[in-house]
């Protein structure tokens, strides 16, 4: 879908912006050493050696293949930033850097070590293409890549097999004959998941009419044609402060961060002139990948549902946009409960359709949206992590704004921070970065609504 999908004008793949602190004695030209070493080794995870590729042996459908000519150079490049090194002039550099397209002749990854902070920090961007890994499996292969031992040292390259984890307990060897029981199982329940999508569907139906039904957001300025280029905006707040928000107003802390989203989009587009009098509605995806698939695979893959939410940016009471939030979520995620992962991905499907057709066909414009953005929130490492004694300082996510959603905003947790990522098309979003200090505003407002 992410390949059929991708255009010039529409790139999809996703990324992520790290800031590192060098360790005791070391400088960011130590780390480029290290780099320069563990490039000069063959240790390639298999993830990351995947190229796409159809053939009329695939039948003309996308399809995996190992690529035999993998040239690490290719995949693993070195940036500086010009004076004098602020975070101003590292944002604009991964601006550009994730408004070009991924070689489809080669892996679809690539990783950027940036120097010349003037802090003497060093960053890594790493940008994949989201046919390769969702959200979810980009921040469990980072956790993997990392360790919580600020001591360790000769850590593996982030491109590099890692071992496997262990699991509590072995089943039997697999025979061929139950390779074919399991998979005419899983097709069997398939068959009869999908049977049971219709159902789903109608009660999923009138429990969206209390909440958000696709087709039924308001046109907005974000909701136009966009262009490839891209604009990057990132800042930090610390999770307490929302987790205080959350325990006081009874509400969770995706609720709160939807929230922050709904104040600061309402001030956004009033300074713009351009708010519309119903409320924005937003797409926010939900991870299917279970405990179990933590450990397993190649660390890469989708999945992923979506809940519909009612931001209620109609409201001038912050107090009141959050508990719309918290009862549309509330409805959304209800109307989730008991499906399969088959059934979720269905229903998903449908609620997307809209905006598939304004991805393959010039139809942004002719009808109300599905949505307005998508705000996502992404779980990242709990602890402090460190590569070869470099503390990791911050963790940004960058996603895909999409045609007719021209804005996107994603949340990754680290530590004890949330970290935001603001994604727009340069030419459709104006004053992207306006929008950092609204939802620092609106986190204060959040605050003293509850009584915090």
């Amino acid at each position: 879908m992410f390949l059929i999908a991708e255009t010039r004008e529409h790139p999809t793949h996703v990324g992520g912006l790290q800031l590192f602190q060098p360790p005791e004695g070391a400088t960011a030209l130590d780390i480029r050493a290290m780099f320069d070493a563990a490039m000069k080794s063959e240790q390639v995870a298999p993830l990351f050696q995947k190229r796409p590729r159809r053939s009329l042996a695939t039948l003309g459908q996308w399809a995996w293949e190992k690529d035999e000519d993998f040239d690490i150079e290719h995949h693993v490049r070195r940036n500086a930033l010009p004076h004098p090194g602020r975070i101003l002039e590292l944002l604009a550099l991964c601006s550009r850097l994730h408004s070009s397209l991924l070689d489809r002749n080669r892996p679809l990854w690539e990783l950027h070590l940036i120097e010349g902070l003037q802090d003497g920090r060093f960053a890594m961007y790493f940008k994949a293409h989201h046919a390769l890994m969702d959200g979810i499996s980009a921040l469990r292969m980072l956790s993997r890549v990392l360790s919580e031992d600020e001591q360790e040292r000769d850590m593996p390259a982030p491109w590099a097999p890692r071992k496997p984890r262990l699991r509590a307990a072995q089943g039997p060897v697999a025979t061929a004959a139950g390779v074919a029981t399991t998979a005419s199982l899983a097709a069997l329940r398939g068959a009869v998941d999908l049977a049971a999508v219709g159902p789903s569907a109608l009660r999923t139906l009138g429990r969206a009419l209390i909440g958000s039904l696709p087709l039924s957001a308001p046109r907005t300025i974000l909701n136009v044609p966009i262009t490839g280029a891209r604009r990057f905006a990132a800042q930090s707040w610390p999770l307490v402060r929302i987790k205080a928000v959350g325990r006081a107003s009874g509400t969770t802390v995706n609720d709160v961060v939807l929230a922050m989203c709904s104040g600061a989009l309402r001030t956004y587009l009033e300074s713009l002139d351009a708010l519309p009098d119903q409320p924005l509605v937003a797409m926010v995806p939900v991870s299917l990948h279970g405990e179990e698939s933590e450990g397993g695979g190649d660390g890469g893959g989708n999945a992923t549902g979506l809940v519909l939410c009612n931001l209620g940016t109609h409201l001038a009471d912050p107090a009141a946009r959050l508990i719309t939030v918290h009862e549309s979520m509330a409805h959304g995620k209800a109307s989730l409960a008991g499906l399969s992962q088959l059934q979720i991905f269905a229903l998903s499907a449908a609620t997307m359709s809209p905006s598939a057709l304004d991805v393959l066909l010039p139809t942004t414009g002719v009808m109300n949206p599905a949505f307005n953005l998508i705000i996502s929130n992404v779980p990242g490492p709990r602890q402090q992590m460190f590569w070869n004694g470099a503390r990791l300082d911050g963790l940004y996510p960058l996603s895909i704004p999409f045609d007719g959603q021209a804005l996107n905003i994603t949340c990754t947790s680290y530590a004890d921070e949330l970290a935001f990522g603001l994604l727009g098309c340069r030419r459709r979003v104006p004053h992207l970065q306006r929008l950092l200090t609204y939802l620092g505003d609106e986190l204060t407002a959040l605050e003293e609504a509850v009584s915090v």
